[in-house]
């Protein structure tokens, strides 16, 4: 089917984001419609706002955490050590 076919285009309007690498995109948008605060950049992934003197930021990346990481976060060393007396002592009751 050719465009002319397909009827009047709806309006539209172009709106420039920028992202913390200085990449630019320009998407369309229905002219109705209020365009988003940010988009992601196309190039680099980071997200890209519509002030081109600040962009958004880049976003935290945390580091991995093992289980005990998240154990540790949780309880402190003496609740440890008498988590690990406890269950020892069960184990112990057990092989008598």
């Amino acid at each position: 089917m050719r465009w002319a076919e397909r009827g009047e285009q709806a309006p539209r309007r172009s709106i420039t984001y920028w992202c913390a690498n200085g990449h630019v995109t320009e998407p369309a948008f229905a002219a109705e419609i209020t365009p988003p605060a940010t988009w992601d950049c196309p190039r680099c992934g980071l997200p890209a706002g519509q002030d081109e003197q600040a962009p958004p930021e880049r976003p935290r990346t945390e580091p991995y955490k093992t289980h005990l990481a998240y154990v540790k976060e949780r309880r402190s060393e003496e609740d440890g050590e008498a988590i690990l007396a406890e269950a020892l002592a069960r184990l112990r009751q057990r092989r008598n």
